[in-house]
């Protein structure tokens, strides 16, 4: 199969997923408040790249909801592609052969009102320099953690990574402990999931198939925990503790995220990189 075949089935699948999120995450609003349910507000944008003739470099499409529920949400999907910075070609394999990249995924962070419901990441991607690889994941980001969120949570993506291989979840958890890992504070960002990169066994169906299954065990298992935890009452002193659990968190994703590196240092949308910082967050 040629690479543009590959990279056409890996965006079509992006967007699929996304728009299958979309819909569970508004059906959510939705059963929450009849009334007056959140939807969310889609918006495109384009990635110039002078490298490129027209400064073509591709683009992506943002969907953001501000509900009663999600009190921020976004859900972004990306195709870009273009050159390489000389500054970041030493960290991407196969661009210090050729500086050509190119890049698609889905990317969701939710925040959440109620601080019972636990704030959660999902990002899977497929890129390609001379080589093409899958990377991404999913981690749970409880304010207080509930402890059975947690165990359902992982073994869902347990029962994902051992259909494609049953050395997966326990390598790809660890990979999500370590990656997760807020350095500068000495503790966890949340209570993990798996995070891997640079997937390429040679196999790219089989590769592909992991990947959309990660993505589906999210899609089965977060909007499990949501219902759950949605209606329940919550106290002042839980909101404050939130409230602190996301700065540690918008920490994290300006210092460490390689996503957030990469988005920024690849030219991607500004708006569409930092949907990831919380609405509201404190500091001490």
């Amino acid at each position: 199969m040629k690479i543009e075949e590959k990279q056409k089935i890996c965006a079509d699948w992006f967007k699929i997923l996304r728009d299958k999120i979309c819909f569970e995450f508004e059906k959510i609003e939705e059963e929450f408040d009849k009334k007056f349910p959140a939807k969310f507000i889609r918006k495109n944008w384009n990635r110039p790249d002078k490298s490129m003739p027209n400064d073509d470099g591709g683009y992506g499409e943002i969907s953001i909801m501000k509900g009663n529920v999600f009190e921020k949400v976004g859900v972004n999907f990306s195709e870009v592609y273009g050159e390489l910075s000389n500054e970041f070609r030493n960290e991407i394999p196969g661009a210090n052969e050729n500086p050509r990249f190119w890049a698609s995924g889905i990317s969701l962070v939710a925040h959440m009102k109620n601080p019972l419901v636990p704030a959660v990441h999902l990002n899977t991607r497929f890129i390609c320099t001379q080589k093409s690889w899958f990377g991404g994941g999913t981690d749970l980001n409880p304010a207080i953690e509930n402890p059975q969120d947690t165990i359902d949570f992982h073994s869902t993506l347990k029962k994902a990574c051992d259909y494609s291989d049953s050395t997966y979840y326990d390598k790809y958890k660890k990979w999500c402990d370590e990656y997760f890992f807020i350095k500068h504070r000495g503790i966890s960002r949340g209570v993990g999931g798996v995070f891997y990169d640079n997937l390429d066994t040679n196999n790219f169906d089989k590769d592909l198939e992991f990947t959309k299954n990660i993505g589906l065990a999210f899609l089965d298992i977060y909007p499990k925990i949501v219902r759950r935890q949605m209606t329940k009452k919550y106290s002042d002193q839980e909101k404050e503790i939130q409230l602190k659990k996301r700065g540690l968190y918008a920490e994290f994703n300006l210092v460490y995220d390689r996503g957030t590196r990469f988005g920024l240092m690849t030219g991607g949308n500004v708006e569409a990189i930092l949907m990831s910082l919380p609405p509201v967050a404190k500091w001490e």
